[in-house]
């Protein structure tokens, strides 16, 4: 196959393909309504949609439809993905004489578009000089013609196998030792302590009370607290919670990580319980503020992952935290130790980092919010007088 063979529209499409799937991470997506158009979507770039039309508009007429139904397609996928901002980037290959894109009626800031029916509109495009600076470098190739071809099209399989393989790895479940290891000490706390020690005197001694963690100095309640139950019924409850979620947490963060959340998420829990709770004289018990933190890890990943999740985010994740959060308001219940577990388990989660989604400012923030949430409510809880 010669050069000739290969028009320049579709020279154009390919290095875009390449360059934006391969290079910067794009995802293909199925969009219903959309013909003669490829759609890329990556929610981690500023401008999280690209779209690449080679049907041929040739008045602005054509073109003021395009845009009516370009917005309505993306509301559909801002939707699906919980984003209330959404950048779309428009490169039209075929564009008639007629069309004059300044006069559109749409707002710049979210949507732009690229007249692109010569490499030189698109690498002289002022959009892409500050989004996308160094695409130039990756539009030029050795090859040529049916090489380049196959040098583009093979390269974009590699990557989506690649990605495939990530995901496969990520969802892939996996046997929840450490979860089950859990629920196995909490069983056994309540059964043989309560057997050897005594229910009451396990409450008195390890439980979570703010009077003796301010003025006897026994830090060690925030953590021994989690670790018991007040009856059959809370064990059970707890145990059921932390096999459901943290068989999840566990396959999609890894053992360690799930370790560190769900201890620091009983840590938050129970330093928000005695800042906000402790005028009751009541001590706290359970691992409901952990398991709440496990949850805040499950948005976290939730969200990032939303795209492969679908419409699972938003019909059984958010929906089971919130009914567990209204819950939590049951008289007898500590929900200050459900929020503060919550929340420290997302911003654990951010400082953790999500496996192939790693974005060092996120993790920095997330290791300074993180730390920022554990001084702030130690001081509050146990040295503010």
């Amino acid at each position: 196959m010669d050069i000739e063979m290969i028009n320049n529209r579709d020279l154009i499409t390919m290095k875009l393909l390449y360059y934006f799937i391969t290079i910067k991470n794009y995802s293909p997506v199925i969009v219903q309504g959309a013909k003669n158009e490829i759609w890329l979507e990556n929610l981690e770039e500023d401008i999280k949609i690209v779209r690449i039309v080679n049907d041929y508009i040739h008045n602005d007429e054509q073109m003021q439809f395009d845009i009516f139904k370009t917005r309505r397609l993306v509301n559909k996928i801002k939707k699906k993905t919980f984003s209330f901002k959404m950048q779309v980037l428009n490169i039209f290959t075929d564009l008639g004489e007629n069309v004059d894109l300044k006069k559109m009626p749409v707002d710049d800031k979210f949507y732009k578009f690229i007249n692109a029916k010569e490499e030189a509109d698109i690498l002289n495009n002022n959009v892409i000089k500050e989004n996308f600076k160094d695409l130039k470098n990756n539009f030029k190739f050795n090859e040529e013609g049916f090489g380049l071809f196959l040098k583009i099209t093979n390269d974009i399989n590699q990557k989506n196998r690649e990605e495939a393989i990530k995901n496969s790895d990520v969802f892939e479940p996996k046997k929840p030792i450490v979860t089950i290891s859990l629920i196995g000490v909490l069983v056994a706390i309540y059964f043989i302590g309560y057997i050897l020690l005594g229910r009451n005197y396990l409450i008195n001694v390890f439980s979570v009370y703010g009077i003796a963690i301010k003025e006897f100095h026994q830090y060690y309640r925030l953590l021994t607290g989690t670790f018991l139950h007040a009856d059959i019924f809370h064990l059970l409850s707890n145990c059921y919670c932390l096999y459901i979620v943290g068989n999840q947490i566990e396959s999609f963060y890894g053992r360690g990580k799930f370790l560190i959340i769900y201890f620091f998420s009983a840590l938050t829990g129970s330093l928000l319980s005695i800042t906000l709770n402790s005028a009751s004289g009541i001590p706290s018990i359970g691992a409901s503020g952990a398991i709440f933190g496990l949850m805040g890890s499950l948005l976290y990943f939730g969200y990032y992952y939303r795209v492969y999740l679908g419409s699972t985010w938003k019909t059984n994740i958010l929906p089971v935290i919130v009914l567990n959060l209204l819950l939590g308001f049951i008289p007898g219940i500590d929900y200050f130790a459900h929020i503060g577990g919550l929340i420290g388990g997302i911003l654990i989660s951010m400082a953790l980092g999500l496996k192939y989604k790693y974005r060092k400012i996120d993790r920095v923030n997330g290791i300074i919010l993180s730390i920022m949430l554990v001084v702030f409510l130690t001081y509050l809880g146990i040295f503010f007088k």
